[in-house]
């Protein structure tokens, strides 16, 4: 069995793979590709913010018996992050690489630094105290991912 460390840690990837395409495609001045990678990789983050804002924290959570601490910290990112896809998003549509850039890199540098958070804290906090429950939660998540 997978642990939520390696499953979650595997959608950052995707994640990070799908941005990775909307970079090339600007490289290759190609908007229509751009905008349309870019779609795809707002999609997938939103969805992983959505599914640990609806599944991983709560039940996280309740074990705990806070909504203090990692998770409140990690929902603030993801509330700032959001923010950045939206503004990335007009800056696509208006044809406005140099913005798209300046967006980009400050929102790679919030992921990275968002994603080690998650991945070397938060997730083995998770795997610690969720063992009982890890099926479940497991295949929770894989179904809201897969949905979106």
């Amino acid at each position: 069995m997978t642990s939520i460390r390696t499953f979650m840690t595997d959608d950052h990837r995707r994640c990070d793979d799908l941005f990775a395409e909307t970079e090339l495609a600007i490289a290759q001045k190609n908007p229509d590709a751009a905008r349309a990678a870019f779609g795809h990789f707002r999609s997938a983050i939103l969805a992983h913010f959505d599914s640990e804002e609806k599944t991983l924290f709560p039940t996280f959570e309740a074990k705990m018996g806070s909504s203090l601490g990692p998770t409140q910290v990690m929902r603030m990112e993801h509330a700032q992050m959001r923010s950045l896809l939206d503004e990335a998003v007009g800056a696509l549509e208006s044809g406005n690489a140099d913005d798209y850039f300046g967006l980009a890199e400050t929102l790679l540098i919030m992921m990275q630094q968002h994603n080690m958070k998650e991945e070397n804290i938060l997730y083995p906090m998770c795997d610690e105290h969720l063992s009982g429950e890890l099926p479940a939660i497991l295949e929770r998540l894989e179904t809201e991912l897969a949905e979106s």
